[in-house]
């Protein structure tokens, strides 16, 4: 198949991937729009794997207000050089995920993150609905597997889904990133405040 230059102009607004990036999914997934997605974002996972050890020593500290000063969120993302940390990519995904924070109130950026008795307090109500829903241990504990992997996408920052665009995760922008820059970036920390919290 042909692969002309709208086909690649579409792709790249739907991913703000490169332009040969873009051509390139599209040669391999013979013109299908949504396989070269899916292979842009495969690629974005294998660059974020290899970056991830790399420091973070760099970056910036971006805030986002809300509702007429009542509402602040500050997050720190870090990334490998004060380049990066420069670009309007870099500055934009730091006000997305400011953004994000304020509207979707994470726990944690991680699972390893969430509060030991916070998280065992979840597993514990979980556990005591199977059990009352008379179903036998092996099946109660599938149960509660998946429940705590529900509550974990909903209160870990890097699996909530994106309140831009519920078709991602903030992982999946995150990598997506990390593949446009060429390095590792990190969300680092971040304080969310709230006038009467």
């Amino acid at each position: 198949m042909k692969i002309t230059s709208q086909m690649v102009k579409e792709l790249r607004d739907k991913t703000n991937a490169g332009m040969m990036d873009c051509k390139k999914a599209l040669q391999e997934n013979d013109g299908n729009m949504d396989k070269a997605v899916d292979f842009l974002r495969q690629k974005g996972l294998a660059v974020a794997a290899k970056r991830a050890g790399r420091s973070t020593s760099e970056g910036i500290i971006q805030t986002y207000i809300h509702a007429g000063g009542k509402l602040g969120v500050m997050v720190e993302i870090g990334c490998e050089t004060d380049f990066v940390a420069k670009t309007d990519d870099f500055v934009n995904f730091a006000k997305d995920i400011a953004m994000h924070i304020a509207a979707v109130q994470p726990l944690a950026i991680t699972r390893e993150e969430v509060d030991a008795n916070t998280a065992q307090r979840e597993k514990d109500i979980y556990t005591q609905q199977a059990i009352d829903s008379g179903k036998p241990a092996n099946i109660a504990e599938k149960i509660v597997e998946g429940k705590m992997n529900k509550f974990y996408s909903e209160v870990c920052l890097l699996e909530q889904k994106f309140v831009k665009d519920p078709d991602i995760t903030i992982q999946d922008k995150l990598n997506e990133l990390v593949a446009k820059m060429g390095e590792n970036i990190s969300i680092k920390r971040y304080a969310r405040m709230q006038v009467g919290q």
